[in-house]
């Protein structure tokens, strides 16, 4: 094929079927097909051409926008991140029982309970930055900065309900462990 094709092409590959360029790289296209979803393809596969597309000079494809802008509006706003609930406790519950037995016992769905730990996760984050952007001089950042670090380590207990260790809470890390 001579020529670079531009997000939107429609293309027909010999295994994948009909599908639509969604973006362009110096290495390859990634299209989406009808029935097999995202693949992305090699600049020289052999494609049928259905509707070229003229490239646009700038390389930046939507998904690439949409994908910068959701990791800067989640850094700076009260977003909370998609985050995945270990899998052997969806659909769980948690039954908090009193002490006292003439009281009744309390249940909550995991997923909901999950949720809230996830906002304050991220309630977190966004305090954190904002004292980082602040105009506090940098002894007072030092010291709320200790404060969230600890926070940060109380709530380590809650990491077994996370599916990824990349979302854990850490917290102060001495000889090598977490506090």
């Amino acid at each position: 094929m001579d020529i670079i094709l531009g997000i939107g092409s429609r293309v027909r590959h010999a295994e994948f079927g009909e599908g639509v360029v969604i973006n362009v790289k110096s290495n390859g296209y990634t299209i989406t097909f009808l029935q097999h979803g995202a693949k992305v393809i090699k600049i020289n596969a052999p494609l049928e051409i259905i509707d070229a597309v003229e490239l646009d000079t700038d390389l930046v494809s939507m998904f690439d926008v949409e994908q910068t802008l959701n990791k800067v509006l989640q850094k700076w706003m009260d977003a909370t991140e998609a985050i995945p609930l270990g899998d052997k406790w969806k659909g769980g519950k948690i039954i908090l029982k009193p002490g006292r037995h003439d009281l009744s016992s309390k249940e909550m769905a995991i997923d909901s309970f999950f949720h809230k730990i996830v906002m304050v996760r991220d309630r977190l984050r966004v305090l954190e930055q904002r004292v980082n952007a602040s105009n506090l001089n940098d002894e007072e950042k030092v010291n709320i900065q200790q404060y969230i670090t600890k926070i940060y380590g109380s709530m380590t207990s809650f990491n077994l309900l996370f599916k990824h260790p990349e979302h854990y809470f850490v917290g102060e890390k001495t000889n090598g462990d977490t506090a």
